[in-house]
């Protein structure tokens, strides 16, 4: 009697681990609650950087332009601007290219 009760036991436990230790099985149908929510925040962050970005890179460039226009002939001011050019062209085309790394990060949750 004592076997009969502790395999029921185990087997019950181990049936019970089981099903709780897959992270993809839900009771629900659906993604979860917690899925949808931070999928939601990427897309609002996203949609956020993008508004942000395009004229602060403008801005960005067009000081570096100005700082190179009237330099008159100091090489510092002149480096200055380039690289205040390319930086904020980098980072323009990085913060382009968050919707792949958003995208990844995604398909890493779900």
């Amino acid at each position: 009697m004592n076997k009969k009760i502790f395999y029921i036991f185990f087997t019950s436990t181990l049936f019970f681990i089981f099903l709780t230790s897959f992270s993809s099985f839900s009771f629900a149908l659906g993604d979860p609650q917690i899925v949808g929510k931070i999928n939601s925040a990427f897309e609002s962050i996203e949609k956020w950087l993008l508004k942000i970005a395009t004229p602060a890179a403008a801005v960005a460039v067009g000081t570096g332009v100005f700082m190179k226009k009237f330099s008159f002939g100091d090489e510092e001011k002149v480096r200055t601007g380039n690289k205040l050019i390319k930086g904020s062209l980098f980072s323009y085309a990085f913060i382009l290219a968050i919707d792949l790394i958003l995208s990844a990060i995604k398909s890493l949750v779900n």
